[in-house]
């Protein structure tokens, strides 16, 4: 029933910034759902970014300090703010999303995720 649209991306040159969005949509509000980041590069896992949990927000070591997840409360839209991109910051950026969970759920592992967007290239030039 929900479904995600994810906007943004593009190329940039190191040290620049892009934003990702994900619309949710197909049902009544965002926030009884988790929403994630992912990305991946060829021949490569998809690999956990980012991701929004009730309140809470966890990011990984790779991106803090230079990524944030915020959320727009009218669109119920989802955005991925990226800052200082480096090269290694280069892959198809994916949204997901799977309901509000608790304890010792392993949200880093893509596929514990229940519904996906499409991707979108993310190019960071050196």
């Amino acid at each position: 029933q929900v479904q995600l649209v994810v906007s943004g991306g593009g190329l940039v040159q190191v040290g620049g910034s892009l934003r990702l969005s994900c619309a949710v949509s197909g049902r009544t509000g965002r926030y009884d759902y988790a929403v994630g980041w992912f990305r991946q590069t060829p021949g490569k896992e998809r690999e956990f970014v980012a991701a929004v949990n009730w309140n809470d927000r966890y990011y990984a070591d790779s991106v803090k300090g230079r990524f944030t997840f915020s959320r727009d409360n009218v669109k119920n839209t989802g955005n991925l703010q990226m800052d200082s991109l480096k090269p290694e910051d280069t892959a198809v950026y994916y949204c997901a999303a799977t309901p509000l969970f608790s304890g010792s759920y392993d949200f880093v592992r893509a596929t514990s995720w229940n519904v996906w967007g499409q991707g979108t290239q993310v190019t960071v030039s050196s």
